[in-house]
């Protein structure tokens, strides 16, 4: 019940953004917008548009103008998945949003505010991202307030029965059906992908 920046770190499919829209869903403005951006998906300028928002004639697509991400944000939550892949000229910038909650859309000059909680997650160790030099170290310790290390599901083992009870009757099956003999196989499984592995095989078994 606070406004920390949380840093949120675990294996691909561990349940990062479930945690964060939680955290927002639990948090002082649970009732403004949830906004989240995969940081891997976008590059370079197109990256800093979705993020900081462009001013008509910006660049050669910008045939309107567009706020942000950021903008959207305001009041509410901001969740960045992924952020060890931030292009390394966004990375700068954000830095200073985060700071002095001020930011400018691309191609104008004026100075707009934006109030958010910030949530980030990442499936590097972005200490070592910062030791190779691709992410800025003064932006790490700025979003590294409150550090959660998600753990890999299987290094959590007895949480897979009522994993699997709750994620079949998402499905609109019953977590009854589940005999002895299929939990054990699931408890055994090493799970690579994590909980978004076991819920594919989930579905897949219920479709069969």
């Amino acid at each position: 019940e606070n406004d920390s920046p949380v840093l949120i770190q675990g294996e691909t499919g561990s349940g990062k953004g479930v945690l964060a829209r939680w955290i927002h869903d639990h948090g002082p403005w649970s009732n403004n917008p949830y906004v989240d951006i995969n940081c891997s998906s976008l590059k370079g300028d197109l990256f800093a548009s979705e993020l900081f928002g462009h001013a008509r004639g910006a660049f050669t697509s910008a045939n309107q103008e567009k706020p942000g991400l950021i903008e959207v944000a305001d009041g509410g939550t901001l969740f960045l998945d992924e952020i060890s892949d931030m292009p390394p000229g966004v990375q700068a910038e954000f830095l200073k949003v985060i700071e002095e909650k001020q930011y400018r859309r691309l191609g104008e000059v004026l100075v707009r505010r934006s109030e958010f909680r910030l949530v980030c997650s990442s499936n590097q160790n972005l200490m070592k991202k910062v030791a190779e030099g691709s992410f800025r170290q003064d932006l790490f310790f700025r979003i590294n307030v409150f550090p959660i290390q998600l753990p890999p599901l299987r290094m959590r083992r007895d949480d897979i029965p009522e994993l699997a009870r709750s994620i079949l009757l998402s499905l609109g099956s019953s977590g009854d059906k589940l005999s002895p003999e299929a939990l054990d196989l699931l408890v055994s499984h090493s799970w690579p992908g994590n909980i978004r592995e076991l819920r594919n095989v989930l579905e897949r078994a219920v479709l069969l």
